[in-house]
């Protein structure tokens, strides 16, 4: 991976933080929203907000993001407010410039490495959920053993029942897959 990395870490790894796909996801959320607070960014992912929490800390930790200051907003920098200005309730975070070079710096050749590292095949099972309905469009095409069906899960990519996830449908929407 080019840019904020250290090099000689694994793909997904980030000063030796394991990144999850949801901290990709708040990254590109903010990358796109400009500005965001986790409530909204949990309900637009339909994750649990404990869990956007628990990433966002670790992002902060990282510097990857920063708590943007004020006591209002405008659409301008808060792109995804349907209001031309809202003042501010929640905490509010955005991208550092450590993080806006590092979301930057995932390509499609990044995303590769990083699925393939936590997924066996992840890149192409990813892929192919993507363009897919449901994990059925998936299993014409791999093998999917129970294991590696309930990883997807876990990762919060797949429900029970084998559809995809809001969770997953933004994060592919939002990373172009």
């Amino acid at each position: 991976m080019s840019g904020g990395n250290t090099r000689g870490e694994r793909p997904g790894s980030y000063r030796g933080l394991e990144l999850l796909p949801v901290h990709i996801y708040v990254l590109v959320h903010l990358k796109k929203a400009g500005v965001d607070y986790a409530k909204m960014m949990a309900k637009m992912s339909g994750l649990p907000l404990e869990l956007i929490e628990d990433a966002v800390n670790d992002l902060l930790e990282l510097g990857l993001i920063e708590r943007d200051s004020g006591s209002a907003i405008k659409r301008s920098k808060a792109r995804f407010k349907k209001a031309f200005e809202v003042h501010k309730h929640h905490t509010y975070y955005r991208l550092s410039r450590e993080g806006e070079l590092f979301v930057r710096s995932i390509d499609e050749r990044w995303l590769k490495r990083y699925f393939n590292s936590i997924l066996p095949e992840g890149w192409k099972i990813v892929k192919m959920l993507s363009r897919s309905r449901d994990i059925n469009g998936v299993k014409r095409w791999i093998n999917l053993n129970p294991r590696l069906l309930e990883e997807l899960r876990i990762l919060r990519f797949v429900t029970e029942g084998g559809k995809k996830t809001d969770f997953f449908k933004r994060l592919s929407e939002f990373l172009e897959i």
